[in-house]
């Protein structure tokens, strides 16, 4: 189960609304759906949770680029909203190596072996390393289990990086509480 929700800050304090992701297909669609509800390019403050599994905040300044926070990256990237939120650049690798890669492979038929490595065993009759037996570090597409982002995000707004580290079940409601959000939030909960 999903829930997402929308804090944007004006003069008066917060303006909370839920929000369907139906139409969200990328973070560029969510940056803009944030900035649609921003109110004189204020921050918006995206929240995004899948129940008791992982959290994310996107946070939306004007026209700055959007500054991200997930909880659990690698119970994320199992789900589709979580991979919207994990971009190339949050996990560290370079834009577009991915589907390269991928390409290549394709292209040439590489299958990380060799026909003459003995250490594979294709011609000596030897068995090849066990699945899953490669270093996770080894692994460019791995993704690291755990909080991944901007942890400050929430720093000046009243949400410590070490609050905002520890938080794992009902993170919004302390994020709101944080925020002196928490009844504009309850009216779309």
């Amino acid at each position: 189960m999903y829930f997402a929700a929308l804090l944007a800050r004006t003069e008066d304090g917060w303006e909370a609304s839920d929000t369907e992701l139906d139409d969200v297909e990328a973070l560029s669609d969510l940056t803009d759906l944030a900035r649609d509800a921003s109110v004189d390019e204020d921050t918006v403050l995206v929240y995004i949770e899948q129940e008791d599994a992982w959290f994310g905040v996107v946070r939306v300044d004007g026209e700055e680029d959007p500054r991200i926070y997930v909880s659990d990256a690698a119970a994320a990237a199992r789900s589709s909203y979580g991979e919207i939120l994990l971009t190339d650049e949050l996990l560290g690798r370079e834009p577009g190596a991915e589907d390269e890669i991928a390409a290549l492979e394709e292209l040439v038929g590489l299958d990380s072996t060799e026909d003459d490595d003995p250490e594979f065993g294709h011609e000596d009759g030897a068995t090849a390393p066990p699945a899953g037996a490669a270093d996770q570090d080894d692994d460019p597409e791995a993704v690291p289990a755990g909080p991944i982002g901007d942890a400050s995000i929430l720093a000046d707004l009243g949400l410590s990086e070490r609050a905002l580290l520890t938080l794992r079940t009902d993170a919004l409601t302390e994020i709101a509480d944080a925020l002196g959000a928490d009844e504009v939030l309850e009216s779309v909960r």
